[in-house]
């Protein structure tokens, strides 16, 4: 069983949470009880009002290599009832990352097999230092990047899928970036700056705004432009304009004034 600090987490007076993986001694790998606590503390953060953004890091040098080896090795003397049980908590966890009402950021610094892939695709945005490393490993221990391939393929794509499943090659990050797994790739020691750019960025929307910008997102994905998605997006900027925010946020607009949610950060961040 994993020890209480495998997952830290540190939320400052901007409201950025910063979720750390802390197991560097084994390059962040996860078993059973790291999985049921991240899922433990991504709840809970998806309530906290006083939460804005979540940032994925993980301790040492690597980001995550997948699965930990001890976890494996008591997987295979599972029957089919606690396999499915754990494939199940599995995707339950990237269910619950890729679905959060808060934007996510992944500060990847080094390298992420299988399941730590998963785990970039799941975050909205990804920035990787230059040398951080990339596979998806799992054919070759004769399994599949199964509960993972959702958030990866639609990060990536099919065609992208269709070699990096089947070969396990290690790809680097001006490779991840180009298939649109990374939004950004630099110097290691700019990792931290750049994530923080992109929080600040992040402050400048409206907090119901930007859940409900991913709630559309994940509506119109992949679907048709039939009348029932046109009369769903017309319904939701329908509302958005009749929420106190969204009347907040044309006011302040149209007065030339910073609307509440960014004075009130700048306030609390003086206090």
């Amino acid at each position: 069983m994993m020890a209480e600090n495998s997952v830290i987490l540190a939320v400052d007076e901007r409201g950025m949470a910063t979720l750390t993986i802390n197991r560097p001694e084994i390059h962040n790998a996860f078993d059973d009880a790291l999985i049921q606590r991240l899922i433990q503390v991504l709840e809970s953060l998806d309530v906290d009002p006083q939460v804005r953004v979540v940032v994925l890091r993980s301790a040492g040098k690597s980001f995550s290599a997948g699965a930990d080896l001890n976890w494996m090795r008591r997987m295979a003397d599972y029957g089919e009832a606690e396999n499915l049980a754990d494939a199940r908590m599995l995707a339950r966890l990237m269910e619950k990352l890729n679905g959060l009402s808060k934007p996510t950021i992944a500060q990847v610094q080094g390298a992420a097999f299988g399941g730590g892939v998963g785990l970039i695709a799941c975050c909205d945005m990804a920035v990787a230092a230059e040398e951080a490393k990339f596979a998806l490993s799992e054919v070759r221990l004769g399994l599949i990047p199964a509960v993972i391939s959702p958030y990866v393929i639609a990060a990536i794509g099919e065609r992208a899928a269709r070699r990096y499943f089947l070969t396990a090659e290690r790809f680097d990050a001006a490779e991840a970036l180009r298939l649109g797994l990374l939004h950004a790739v630099v110097p290691r020691d700019q990792l931290e700056a750049r994530v923080d750019a992109l929080f600040d960025e992040l402050l400048n929307g409206g907090p119901s705004a930007l859940a409900e910008a991913k709630s559309l997102i994940f509506a119109v994905s992949h679907q048709p432009t039939s009348a029932a998605v046109i009369e769903d997006t017309a319904r939701r900027i329908t509302a958005a304009r009749a929420s106190d925010e969204g009347r907040e946020g044309l006011n302040a607009f149209l007065n030339k004034r910073a609307p509440a949610w960014i004075t009130e950060g700048i306030a609390e961040g003086n206090d």
